[in-house]
């Protein structure tokens, strides 16, 4: 089991900048892939970028390339999400989940067991 508690969500203005951040506990966190997903109402959850076990390999959709980052800190059991330049569209719900069965990071979120409970991001224009 891997618990996941996102942190870090909030309301910003269009061009502003925020860091989620998601804490693991549970099995060995550095085992595992993770990925942040994100969701609005009425819409299936997406894939925003996910990061390998041991942080080499990081994957973007194409809308947060160049303004989001993924990084973790396997001594701290945290994975990040900084993302800068938000606009309006970036508005959801965002998601961290781990993935302990893969060596390389999925963008697809059935292939994710664990997940948080979501964090809510609020871009105002």
């Amino acid at each position: 089991q891997v618990q996941l508690v996102e942190s870090g969500g909030g309301l910003v203005q269009a061009g502003g900048s925020l860091r989620l951040s998601c804490a693991a506990s549970g099995r060995t966190f550095s085992n595992c892939a993770m990925g942040w997903f994100r969701q609005v109402p009425g819409k299936e959850r997406e894939f925003v970028s996910a990061i390998n076990w041991s942080g080499t390999n990081t994957y973007y959709r194409d809308s947060v390339k160049g303004r989001f980052t993924i990084s973790r800190d396997n001594a701290k059991n945290t994975v990040y999400l900084q993302m800068n330049s938000l606009q309006p569209e970036d508005t959801a719900v965002y998601y961290c989940a781990a993935d302990p069965s893969r060596a390389y990071a999925s963008l697809h979120p059935g292939n994710y067991d664990y997940w948080g409970q979501g964090t809510q991001v609020t871009v105002s224009s």
